[in-house]
């Protein structure tokens, strides 16, 4: 069993994750910046605590004693690329001080390649407004690759919705930092099976310092 905080533990991909944490026995911290609002995350083995991504003291706070983290976190009344600037930076530098020494980080889908060098938000028929937000993903790949210090993974889901609803499988597909290739079938990519491709990664790691794609 293992202490893990996940940050962004309101939303639908960092919810699943506390769901799924729990369920495997792990004690959780969920970090929210409104705990009132998350009355349901409140469950067996999760504690919900308030906390603030882009602030490095309070990640430290939050997360002092606990073997790893992941965010999920998200903001949409900022800009993107301001947004995971912070964050990202106040989770290298926060974990440090709280002696964490893994990070999974939930990415997004338009950062990966097409082909060697070329990425999908780069494509002339990527929508602009889209592309605002990727850039901030890009930002944050580029934080983490300036900290040498710390093992982290990014998890790149499709480039589609997620499906909210649909069962956990327990099955998922990963690549490098390219699209992974159609998966024959027209099954939905479930936010229940992206928290499991993040626990995963909490409980036996298996990609460090890496852009990595998952999928169905």
């Amino acid at each position: 069993m293992s202490r893990i905080v996940i940050f962004g533990a309101g939303g639908r991909a960092g919810r699943r994750a506390a769901e799924e944490a729990a369920a495997r026995g792990h004690e959780v911290t969920a970090v929210v910046r409104d705990p009132g609002a998350h009355r349901g995350l409140v469950c067996d083995g999760v504690r919900v605590v308030a906390g603030d991504v882009t602030d490095a003291t309070s990640v430290a706070t939050v997360a002092a004693g606990h073997d790893a983290a992941i965010t999920a976190a998200a903001r949409l009344d900022v800009p993107a690329v301001d947004f995971y600037t912070a964050a990202t930076g106040a989770l290298v530098s926060g974990l440090a001080k709280a002696g964490v020494p893994r990070l999974v980080l939930v990415g997004m889908g338009p950062v990966l390649e097409v082909a060697p060098g070329e990425r999908l938000l780069d494509g002339p028929g990527f929508p602009a407004e889209h592309r605002t937000f990727a850039l901030g993903h890009v930002v944050q790949l580029d934080v983490l690759a300036a900290a040498p210090d710390l093992d982290w993974v990014v998890l790149a889901p499709p480039v589609v919705f997620l499906d909210e609803l649909a069962a956990r499988t327990g099955r998922y597909r990963t690549g490098g930092a390219q699209l992974l290739s159609p998966p024959g079938t027209d099954a939905p990519f479930s936010y229940a099976d992206l928290a499991v491709a993040l626990l995963d990664e909490v409980d036996a790691p298996r990609h460090h310092r890496a852009l990595v794609a998952v999928g169905p």
